[in-house]
């Protein structure tokens, strides 16, 4: 009989502790004394970012409670990209957070919560497990993207997000219940085993309402009507952690369900026509539409959306490669897409306008906040000798290793069609004038938040190995 192994879910105890903490500090501390409460964020996500780290390299992985939840070094590695982009967030939104102080104490409460539900996901083995988490991260971004009630495009936003995400998630829980009546089991191995090889409509009306639910959280089209309008409604540091760690949490899960549990069953033989149907509008449409776009936080959403495509393109390879590059890619998307959204929260907060026209003579005004934009939308782009090259170059060369050549071709033209829009914010920013606009000098937390993801960026692009090591360690023990 199995034993319950609660040393298997240690991060996700100490993320409720942290969460059931800052809460009661909220509640019970003067408003005065809640400018602690950014520190002690810090510091608690720094602390089980380190455990978890000895975990991805020391701990003994394997199943835990009865099955339902995997305990590997694929997990942990999202897990390390959640606390990652949470502390990044949490640096650089400290002056945006003082924006309204009667809620400070829930804003970091509820961040850590969604990092709970994303844990949950990525660890989970079992549909209704997946689920729980997938909850749990959805409904406190419903409250996080709404935040600010008296602002009027931050509650149109949140009601959106509510309504499109039930909606979403009504969706794939349908699907999830076709699985279990297919199989009578909602645990991955069992369902592996129940659907069989044989393609028939029952399967294939399941495959497309998971695939559906799936295709809203990661934002592919034609499910990602939802991300400009909400992205720049929500208050920026939302819209940096909903980009990034929600977007992740969603593809681990996605990887999990489609990869490892129903390989050349009849569910993979269904969906890999959908999702490569998918994720070739995705990078065509979401690149395309980015190009007209005036806001800098709108841009980012369909740059979001391109992204979602370029990271199916791995999950398309199936196989260790294919794995390892999404899981690379992943991380360093972390770094860069938060060294830009830093930047926005900073200079959105100084000047109240996340208009790109506004970015004009930012070069001249906050030589680092340009220098780090700069460095994060030629990441983006693909361009060397910054990390998202070698990102890309290995989600592109694992498919083409397993025949798919046409896709990884929309992909590389899709990145050279980015760069037009990517540069025209670097142009605004070195070449505009920027008369009568302020000088912005970039301090505290944030500061070290940008100058650590440009960084960071420039080192996994020249240096990659530590961590497509780390990337193939987490590919293998999922695949193994």
């Amino acid at each position: 009989m199995q034993t319950f192994n609660f040393l298997a879910i240690t991060p996700e105890i100490a993320v409720a502790a942290l969460t059931l903490i800052l809460l009661a500090m909220g509640l019970l501390i003067p408003d005065g004394a809640r400018k602690g409460m950014m520190p002690l964020t810090v510091f608690g996500l720094l602390g089980i970012l380190g455990y978890t780290v000895y975990d991805f390299f020391f701990g003994k992985m394997g199943p835990a409670f009865q099955g339902m939840y995997f305990h590997d070094a694929f997990a942990d590695f999202f897990k390390m990209l959640f606390l990652v982009a949470a502390l990044l967030v949490v640096l650089s939104s400290g002056e945006y957070v003082q924006k309204f102080p009667a809620y400070r104490g829930d804003f970091y409460a509820l961040l850590v919560a969604a990092i709970l539900g994303m844990m949950l996901m990525a660890g989970a083995a079992d549909l209704l497990t997946f689920y729980v988490g997938l909850e749990l991260m959805t409904i406190t971004f419903y409250i996080l993207v709404g935040y600010m009630p008296h602002d009027g495009r931050s509650s149109e936003a949140g009601i959106k997000y509510l309504v499109l995400g039930a909606a979403s998630s009504a969706i794939l829980l349908y699907g999830i219940s076709f699985i279990y009546g297919l199989t009578g089991s909602t645990q991955l191995y069992q369902v592996a085993m129940g659907l069989g090889s044989k393609v028939n409509p029952p399967v294939i009306l399941a495959t497309v309402f998971v695939l559906a639910g799936f295709g809203f959280k990661i934002s592919l089209v034609p499910f990602h009507m939802w991300a400009p309008d909400i992205y720049e409604g929500a208050p920026t540091p939302v819209t940096a952690f909903l980009a990034v760690a929600s977007k992740a949490a969603a593809f681990a899960a996605l990887i999990r369900v489609y990869l490892v549990t129903l390989e050349n069953q009849s569910f993979a033989q269904t969906g890999i026509a959908l999702l490569l149907i998918l994720a070739s509008l995705t990078m065509i449409i979401g690149n395309l539409v980015a190009i007209p776009q005036k806001n800098i936080k709108r841009l980012l959403a369909f740059s979001s959306v391109a992204q979602a495509g370029y990271l199916m393109v791995g999950v398309i390879a199936e196989s260790v490669p294919g794995v390892k590059g999404v899981l690379f890619y992943a991380m360093i998307y972390v770094f860069a897409n938060m060294g830009a959204f830093a930047v926005a929260t900073y200079i959105g907060q100084a000047q109240g306008s996340d208009e790109i026209r506004d970015y004009a003579g930012l070069a001249r005004r906050s030589p680092l906040a340009a220098a780090v934009m700069t460095a994060s939308v030629l990441s983006l782009a693909g361009i060397p000798p910054l990390a998202g090259f070698v990102g890309k170059f290995y989600l592109f060369s694992a498919v083409m290793d397993t025949g798919y050549q046409a896709i990884a071709y929309i992909g590389f033209v899709m990145s050279m069609v980015s760069v037009y829009y990517y540069l025209s914010i670097v142009k605004v920013m070195y070449l505009g004038e920027g008369e009568g606009l302020p000088d912005i000098p970039v301090r505290g937390a944030a500061k070290f938040a940008m100058v650590f993801a440009m960084l960071i960026t420039l080192f996994v692009g020249i240096y990659p190995s530590p961590l497509a090591q780390m990337a193939m360690a987490a590919a293998n023990s999922l695949l193994q």
